[in-house]
């Protein structure tokens, strides 16, 4: 009994995950910059971090208790992109759009969030062909793990997102010099590290792609 409770423990977290991202886009949908329900901002900052921290967990407690399961090796990655590129893409939606009409016949747009939908673009396109080699790989019985990169990436974009929605929320980028220059130099970071961490991917799968 006590062994079947641990191996459901880090499933049910798996699960946990995904309603905490279902309630992080509800909550964030509420928003628009700059000041319409602004407490969706903090609240979602509370889902997504709840979220990563439960991704944290029930992998501790897989290797911890020997626990894993089939489900949790296609749930845990798949919640995973669910959450962050998701995130991502309300980033890059109308909630944050800013708008200048000091002059109404060529109106300037901005996305106070500093993520543009290429981005979004670029990040998904990466995950996409990741999933497709990984799936490659184990259909012919070979191990395709995630890579130190991969985990980098991973932290680099669970890290962006809060921020982000932090400065947006209480530090204005259109504000505050200080904080445009901190959203900048963290998005690019994480664009540019989520486009160079499929690398290793490709190369790792450079043999099964020429046979």
């Amino acid at each position: 009994m006590a062994s079947e409770w641990k191996r459901d423990v880090p499933n049910l977290l798996t699960l946990a995950r995904l309603a905490l991202a279902l309630a992080f886009f509800v909550v964030l949908s509420l928003y628009r910059y700059p000041e319409t329900h602004a407490w969706a901002i903090d609240a979602a900052i509370v889902c997504f971090l709840l979220a990563v921290a439960t991704d944290a967990f029930d992998g501790h407690l897989a290797r911890k208790w020997n626990a894993t399961s089939v489900f949790g090796r296609v749930m845990d990655p798949l919640c995973d992109k669910i959450l962050v590129i998701g995130a991502l893409v309300m980033l890059a939606g109308p909630g944050f759009v800013w708008i200048d009409l000091a002059d109404p016949l060529r109106p300037r747009r901005a996305l106070v969030s500093g993520i543009e939908p290429w981005m979004v673009l670029l990040v998904l396109l990466r995950e996409l062909l990741v999933t497709g080699l990984r799936s490659l790989a184990e259909s012919r019985g070979i191990e395709f793990s995630a890579s130190w990169s991969g985990k980098l990436k991973m932290i680099l974009q669970s890290a962006a997102v809060p921020i982000v929605l932090l400065l947006v929320g209480h530090f204005d980028p259109l504000e505050h010099d200080w904080s445009a220059w901190v959203r900048d130099g963290l998005v690019w970071t994480m664009v540019a590290a989520t486009v160079v961490s499929g690398a290793p991917y490709v190369v790792r799968a450079a043999p099964l792609l020429r046979a």
